[in-house]
């Protein structure tokens, strides 16, 4: 049987419309599709019972609003209770919803496309650790499915493996639904709290989001969301913000009515602008953040409103992560300095600020991001005196290579994937609009503490101004775009665009990524004069990502495989100006390249990823 799935760690996607047609919004998969389901959870249950067959296992299982969603579960239920698993069913429950709840779980099966047109549907595999399964797990689970798949009787096999779940066993899964979707809920709720905090001390968490909520009812600040009928309808946001003092303004937000195109990128925030657009006619000042989520509801890009322009406007991909970035950055300077002050008054210490540097000298600070983030990045966590990593694309390689950093003693409390928005922030180990949308809260809201008229603690923003030489850019009433205008300025493809999009014939994309250097480096000793002479680039170097491996300096392009290829420009002082970069999706049938520029000349960019383009769709004709 061939299943056509593409089966990467970041999730197994197909179009499961029985159609075919990946716009079509039935609900029926078809015969077919639903042995591909079912094979799909046996396979991940023979590898569960064989990884730690020493106990019952139990797995949380929960879909996003996709019509195609019951009909996948209801064989991806079936088939993990006849391989003697016990099935809790959560019905729809968001991407960080389950990986939360999943903590109190031996594992859990999440049943979405994420951000893939409607007719799209797939699954993700995770353990209890709140986060996708990595690549070796993954692949391991890969080859049992392929066999089975490859049964000449794959399809009778499936549907036997179904009808072994009894009736009884399936009745009780489901009529259990509604009190497994509360106690994810609540576990989500109480994860959130530890994550936007960063403690899972109770006690701080209440002195925390006390001085949030004080400052929050203060301001009035209102937060828009378009929730485009995806699982957020039916999550924690609107009563969460309420309890944190913000009121949430939805659209859009009966669950499974899906009303524009999934993907949270500017072509569909335009909806959430005009609402916020609307407000502020109506007298809804306050309206100064809004969120549109993608359908599993992990992803939620933004909308702000320009105090400058009176306009609503969108936030581009990698500008929402680098403001996240910034924000969670200054936050954990922010609580540590806190700490190391209470600790030397409890212990009779002098209360001055070299006393808590001594506790931070032994503190490694770093950021975790993908290949193709933006080298805005680095000027920002060089500014606070953090490192950068680099994995590959895929949240799974991000999530993995900060525990490895953690595990080096590294502090990594924010990772992500800066091309595609939004923020992975620890303890959580996929993204969230929730922790996005507070980064900025936390920005706008933790300001500079005055005792006796004396300044006695610095704010997120005013530390960031103080870090990054931009103290005289720092004033108390500052507001969102203040903040915005201090970052640093880079010019970067977005990754939604249709030049960033390539229809590519080779399908292995290490003889590709060959015959491109040999293109390259004909190219290079053609133009380095001119690039010189317009952009000021003197050298390059090539890097390859793969899994969370970052290889610098690299000779032979090809070794990088499927994984990314980056070439940096540099200038005559040998500092990063420009990076081109290319990969072929794992989750679409797609080749994305991007190009990030220093600076805001869109000329550059575009010059260098058109060239970039020809020199690939060239290599692909050889």
């Amino acid at each position: 049987m061939k299943h056509n799935m593409i089966t990467s760690a970041s999730g197994w996607r197909k179009v499961f419309a029985v159609s075919g047609n990946e716009q079509d919004t039935t609900d029926k998969i078809g015969r077919e599709n639903r042995a591909i389901a079912a094979l799909a959870a046996q396979a991940f249950a023979q590898w569960l019972t064989e990884t730690d067959g020493s106990k019952s296992m139990t797995v949380i299982v929960g879909t996003d609003t996709r019509p195609t969603g019951p009909e996948i579960a209801d064989a991806v239920i079936k088939s993990l209770s006849a391989m003697n698993i016990s099935v809790k069913y959560a019905g729809i429950i968001s991407a960080p919803e389950i990986m939360a709840a999943s903590h109190s779980f031996d594992a859990f099966v999440y049943i979405s496309a994420s951000h893939n047109p409607i007719g799209h549907n797939g699954i993700k595999f995770g353990l209890n650790n709140g986060g996708v399964l990595d690549g070796k797990d993954n692949a391991e689970i890969v080859s049992i499915f392929e066999e089975k798949c490859s049964a000449s009787d794959a399809e009778q096999n499936a549907e036997k493996l179904i009808s072994g779940c009894s009736s009884e066993t399936a009745d009780w899964i489901y009529a259990e639904q509604n009190s497994v979707k509360i106690t994810a809920l609540s576990l989500y709720t109480d994860f959130a709290k530890t994550v936007i905090s960063g403690t899972d001390d109770t006690l701080q968490q209440r002195d925390f989001f006390t001085s949030i909520r004080k400052n929050a009812v203060s301001a009035g600040i209102e937060i828009v969301c378009d929730m485009n009928g995806s699982a957020r309808t039916k999550s924690i946001d609107r009563e969460f913000f309420n309890e944190c003092g913000f009121s949430l303004h939805a659209i859009n937000d009966t669950p499974g009515k899906i009303a524009h195109e999934i993907i949270p990128e500017p072509e569909n925030l335009i909806w959430c602008a005009e609402e916020m657009k609307k407000m502020h006619a109506n007298g809804h000042n306050a309206a100064i953040l809004g969120y549109m989520p993608d359908c599993d509801g992990d992803r939620g890009n933004i909308v702000w409103w320009n105090e400058k322009t009176d306009k609503a406007e969108v936030l581009k991909a990698q500008e929402v992560f680098a403001l996240s970035v910034l924000s969670e950055t200054a936050f954990m300077i922010h609580q540590r300095q806190q700490y190391y002050k209470e600790s030397s008054a409890r212990h009779g210490l002098i209360n001055k600020a070299e006393d808590y540097l001594t506790g931070l000298s032994t503190f490694k600070p770093a950021v975790v991001v993908n290949g193709p983030t933006s080298m805005r990045i680095e000027k920002i966590a060089s500014a606070f005196k953090a490192e950068v990593f680099r994995a590959e694309v895929g949240e799974a390689n991000v999530v993995n290579l900060a525990r490895e950093k953690r595990a080096q003693g590294y502090t990594v409390r924010i990772l992500g994937e800066g091309s595609n928005g939004g923020n992975i922030t620890h303890p959580a180990a996929v993204r969230d609009p929730l922790n996005t949308i507070f980064a900025l809260i936390k920005l706008l809201t933790i300001k500079d503490e005055y005792k006796s008229g004396v300044l006695h603690k610095k704010g997120l923003f005013h530390l960031w101004c103080e870090a990054s030489g931009q103290e005289e850019k720092y004033t108390d009433n500052f507001s969102l775009g203040d903040i915005i205008r201090t970052l640093p300025v880079y010019t970067t493809t977005g990754v939604s665009e249709k030049r960033a999009v390539l229809h590519i014939k080779t399908e292995d994309h290490g003889i590709l990524k060959g015959k491109f250097q040999k293109i390259f480096e004909q190219q290079w000793s053609l133009k380095q004069d001119k690039l010189r002479k317009l952009f000021g680039i003197y050298s390059y170097e090539a890097i390859a990502t793969n899994g969370t491996k970052e290889t610098k300096n690299i000779t032979d392009y090809s070794t990088g495989k499927k994984g990314g290829l980056k070439i940096i420009f540099k200038g005559i002082d040998g500092q990063p100006l420009a990076f081109i970069w290319m990969r072929g999706s794992g989750t679409e049938p797609v080749f994305r390249v991007m190009c990030d520029v220093k600076g805001s000349s869109s000329k550059e960019e575009k010059t260098l990823l058109e060239w970039e383009t020809q020199m690939l769709y060239k290599a692909d004709r050889i």
